[in-house]
């Protein structure tokens, strides 16, 4: 069964190119909402107006749809600041 722990496990394989570390450990997944028929996940970006948006959202699409049980998946990109103190010390 899907659940968010599984999905942010999952995330874990999705690396910021630019820093090298996990989408997850850098804190850029800020929610993530499980329906009978969707995933819908925010997440920030590292930098605003990141050339590498696109590709870090279409990584985070993939690889929830992996595990998505067929659930319509949607990554939504907040315009809120990232700040270095989120990075996980996991």
């Amino acid at each position: 069964m899907i659940s968010e722990e599984k999905i942010r496990e999952a995330l874990k394989e999705v690396m910021d190119p630019e820093i090298g570390m996990s989408v997850v450990d850098l804190n850029m997944i800020k929610k993530v909402d499980i329906t009978d028929d969707s995933v819908n996940i925010d997440m920030v970006l590292t930098i605003p107006g990141c050339p590498l948006a696109s590709y870090m959202v279409n990584e985070v699409k993939k690889k929830t749809e992996e595990i998505s049980e067929g659930r319509k998946v949607t990554v939504n990109c907040l315009d809120e600041q990232w700040v270095p103190p989120w990075i996980s010390n996991s």
